[in-house]
């Protein structure tokens, strides 16, 4: 693996069962370059078919958490032949894929944030299952003041957000604090910078004890019944807790709580 990819983000598992993903390239504000979102999208890849990973974090060093793009090689961009073209649709098709394998992903994904979240950085908070904020933390969708509108990063936005906040966010582009972006469901929770990381790992746990399987199934089921009617929601729903039922881990969830007991997961 190259290094330079290896220094932008790293990489740490040392608490069994949950990895964690550092944004690690302060300099550039934690932008999304070609190179942090290919080694995040394999990362995330990776953990999505290693058992031994239940929940992945993603979080970041210094007080910007994720700045978006880099709009010095986006300006960059604009010598080509093309005027750019070519490198704007790999870059945001990239970024899409991107969010999509996090949404994929058969691991819950976790945002820590504790700092500021622009543009595609605040797409990568809404696109993650949950988010825990430090109280200091702020996010925007700002690209309409640069001319540019933040049209990918309203498909995660949109997708936790209410309309009307959503395009509020959209059409000022201005910041939101941790308090606010609670209350539109852009994030879970705000707690104490000095308490960030311990409520994080606090839930990753609590997450991590959970049959892996079941979780998979679960995470799988939310995203694809969210985009469907009522009715093809619970007919696909239906069809998935039948399966489920037949498990495994099902059969020793129900026989162990009956029990009084604490259950043995297989998967875990």
């Amino acid at each position: 693996m190259n290094k330079k990819i290896k220094d932008i983000l790293q990489i740490d598992q040392t608490q069994p069962g949950i990895l964690r993903l550092i944004l690690n390239d302060p300099d550039n504000k934690n932008a999304l370059s070609d190179q942090m979102m290919h080694q995040l999208h394999q990362c995330i890849s990776d953990a999505s078919s290693n058992n031994s990973i239940k929940v992945i974090i993603i979080a970041a060093v210094g007080d910007v958490f994720c700045s978006g793009h880099n709009l010095k090689d986006i300006t960059k961009a604009r010598a080509n032949a093309d005027g750019g073209r070519e490198y704007f649709s790999d870059l945001f098709d990239l970024c899409s894929s991107l969010m999509q394998a996090i949404t994929a992903c058969s691991k819950p994904v976790i945002a820590e944030i504790n700092g500021v979240a622009t543009a595609a950085g605040c797409q990568l908070v809404a696109s993650c299952d949950l988010a825990i904020a430090s109280d200091q933390s702020k996010f925007a969708t700002p690209g309409v003041n640069i001319g540019l509108f933040c049209s990918t990063p309203m498909v995660a936005l949109s997708r936790n957000v209410s309309k009307k906040d959503s395009m509020k966010m959209l059409l000022t582009g201005d910041m939101v604090d941790a308090a606010e972006a609670k209350r539109i469901s852009l994030i879970n929770d705000h707690v104490s910078a000095e308490k960030l990381n311990d409520s994080v790992m606090h839930l990753a746990e609590k997450i991590a004890t959970k049959p892996l399987s079941t979780v998979k199934i679960g995470k799988e089921a939310f995203y694809r019944q969210y985009e469907m009617s009522l009715s093809e929601a619970y007919e696909f729903t239906s069809k998935v807790m039948t399966e489920n039922s037949l498990a495994d881990d099902a059969k020793e969830g129900i026989t162990s709580f009956l029990e009084k007991r604490d259950p043995i997961w297989k998967d875990n």
